[in-house]
Order: structure tokens, then sequence, then C-alpha cells
């Protein structure tokens, strides 16, 4: 199992996790409300029962100051009291706030007539009244507060999300320039002394076929160095013909791949096309997309490049004939460190990604892949 698979297994347990958490939250929280609205629901059935009681003239002096206490004691249920003709006659812990009254009084006997069935209270004589109640400001709360703390929770999650990745993101960055720029330190040593064995073996004039050859390499060595040398500082860019630049670096490789894989550009009257670039910087970009091509291809097969202008933009794409790709790699193969192959360190498309991207304003990505039958990626330039 790789390490961004195993990355993706981590993520999903969080995920999981959190929406478990968050589920036994709401039940545990919903649970405690109702019984809390069952209490209420006793206590204003109790605070009814007062009412009733105050109503029957043959109550005692004591009986009725208990009663008077139970009634005052309701200082956050919301209730009101309705005669048969559906008139408020009596209220307690509403705020009637400003307006007009009679307009309130029905938003509140609307409001309380469809939260809960009313208490009915017997006067005797066939006189009835109604008693509704709602909530207190106390479950009010409690329903909300879930939803804040899941709010809260995943705030933090996202702002520590963000701040870690960027201060990961920083740390790959600096990892990367260092990386690149001792690989340049290294090359540029052997580099030099190859460049001189190359001039002896001219001066001898002995097998200058393979000296010029080998002149081609170590020039392309440099290249590599110059390359190396460019990451982690700002690139000077050039306003240079597209064909040009993509032609130098297929026939570079033309001449160091198997005859049984194709390379060609497919330009028609795109050919003129001008772009400003790195060169150093977009061959290699170009040279990554055709090598993993090669790679992708078993046997035999074919590589077109071809560019289109587009609503100011040029669309460069570097089709294969080969093994394919899954959806899912879409995206990850571009990540540091994720690679399809056996040896590998997974970097050159991430380079790839970055140089376009960070460096040319660009976009690059897989544009369409089949399973068996290839792979399309777009490279995306504003136009020069």
């Amino acid at each position: 199992m790789s390490f961004y698979t195993h990355k993706r297994l981590w993520k999903f347990l969080l995920l999981i996790g959190a929406i478990t958490i968050g589920f036994f939250t709401l039940v545990y929280t919903d649970q405690l409300a109702n019984e809390l609205k069952e209490e209420e629901r006793k206590r204003v059935e109790i605070w009814m029962q007062a009412i009733r009681q105050i109503t029957n003239s043959g109550v005692g002096e004591d009986e009725l100051n208990l009663t008077l206490e139970v009634i005052s004691q309701n200082t956050t249920i919301p209730l009101i009291i309705v005669d048969h003709k559906g008139e408020i006659i009596f209220e307690r812990n509403i705020d009637w706030g400003e307006g007009d009254r009679s307009l309130i009084e029905k938003k509140v006997k609307d409001h309380f007539s469809d939260k809960y069935p009313p208490f009915v209270i017997d006067l005797g004589d066939g006189e009835l009244q109604y008693l509704y109640y709602d909530d207190s400001i106390l479950i009010r709360k409690l329903e909300w507060f879930p939803i804040i703390q899941l709010s809260v929770v995943a705030l933090f999650i996202l702002i520590a999300y963000v701040a870690f990745n960027g201060a990961r993101k920083a740390e790959q960055d600096q990892v990367w320039v260092g990386m690149s720029k001792e690989t340049a330190h290294q090359l540029g040593t052997p580099t030099s002394s190859l460049l001189g064995w190359v001039d002896l073996l001219k001066l001898k004039d002995e097998n200058s076929d393979i000296a010029h050859e080998l002149e081609k390499d170590v020039e392309r060595l440099q290249v590599i160095t110059d390359r190396f040398s460019k990451i982690g500082s700002k690139p000077e860019l050039q306003i240079q013909p597209l064909y040009n630049i993509i032609d130098e670096i297929v026939e570079y490789l033309k001449r160091r791949i198997a005859s049984s894989v194709e390379i060609n550009i497919n330009a028609d009257e795109a050919a003129e096309l001008m772009v400003n670039v790195n060169k150093v910087l977009f061959q290699w970009v170009l040279e990554n997309l055709c090598k993993n091509a090669i790679d992708a291809i078993a046997e035999s097969g074919q590589i077109n490049i071809s560019f289109v202008q587009n609503n100011g933009h040029i669309n460069i794409d570097v089709k294969d004939t080969g093994k394919g790709l899954q959806r899912k790699q879409f995206k990850t193969i571009f990540r540091p460190g994720y690679t399809t192959k056996m040896r590998g360190w997974g970097l050159g498309l991430s380079l790839a990604k970055r140089i376009v991207e960070g460096y040319h304003g660009g976009k690059i990505f897989v544009k369409e892949s089949e399973i068996g039958k290839g792979t399309t990626f777009r490279i995306t330039l504003p136009k020069a």
C-alpha cells in the first residue's frame, strides 16, 4: 500500500470518526432536550392546575398562597391562556416587542398552537379556557448547541488544516530548493571535467563521431545543471516560437529512444505561435511528459504533441498510446513522491506542475485517459 493510499485511508477514518462524534452528539442533545421538554410540560400542567385552583371559590387561604407561589415560580416558560372566543386573557414570559398589538397577538397564538397541543381548563358551567405554551430559552439554546459546537469544531479543523498545509508546503519548498541547488553544484564539477576530456579527444582526432555525440550529452548535462540551478529563483521568461522549443527537445529524444516509439508534432497553422517561457525549464516539462509517455508504452506506440490557440491561451497536448491512468490518479500523480514505476522518486510531474503553474502562470493536468488506450496531458499557457 502506497504512502498516498495510507494518507487517504487515514483521512477517511478521521472523517468517519468526526461524523460518528457529531451524530452521537446530536442524538444525545436531542434526547436531553426531549427529556427537558417533558419536564416542562409537567410543570405547565402543574401551573394549569394552580390556575384552576384559584378559580375554585372554596379554596382555603393556605392553599391559595401555595397556588400563587406555584404560579410565580414560572419565570422561564412562555405561555398564554385563551378564552372560548380566542382572546388572550393571560400571558407570562413573553416579549411582545413593538408594533400592532393585534397582529403580534395573532402571530403568537398561531405559533403556540402549532407548537404543542393546548391544555384545556374547565372552569365549570361549560366555560372552557385553553393554555398554550412554548419551549423555554434553555431548551432553544440546547437545540442550537450541537450545531454551534460542530460549526466551531469544523472551523477549528479548517484553520488547523490550512495552517499545517501551508507550513508543510513551505517546508517542502525549502527541501526542493535545497536539493536542486545541491544537485546543480554536484553536477557542475564532473560536467566541466567531461568537457575537457571531449576537447582532448577532438585534438587527437580519434573517434570524432563518438567525441561529437559525447559533446552533445555533456551539453545536455550542462542544461540539466542549469535547470536545477533555476529552481527556487524567479526564472527569466522570453518570448520564443513554441514550435522550435518543442522540436528541439523532440529531436534530442528521438535519437535516444527505441525505434518502436514514434514522436510526432502536429502544429499545422499554429506553428508560428509565440510563448513567453523560460526555455530551459519548459523543455524540462516537455521532456518529463515524453519520458513518462515512453515508459507507459509497453512495446510500440506513438506520442503526439499538438498545440492550438484558444481564447487568449495556448493549449499544448501530449498524447500517448500507453497503458492509461485511472481517474483517481489524475490529481495524485502530481504530488511529490507519487509514482507508478518500480523505480522512481515520483518528483518529475511535481516539478513539472511547479514550473508550469508557479513560474509560467499556466496549468497542467490530465485532460483524458483510458486504461489500455493512453493518456493526454494538457499544458495551458497565456498567449505571448
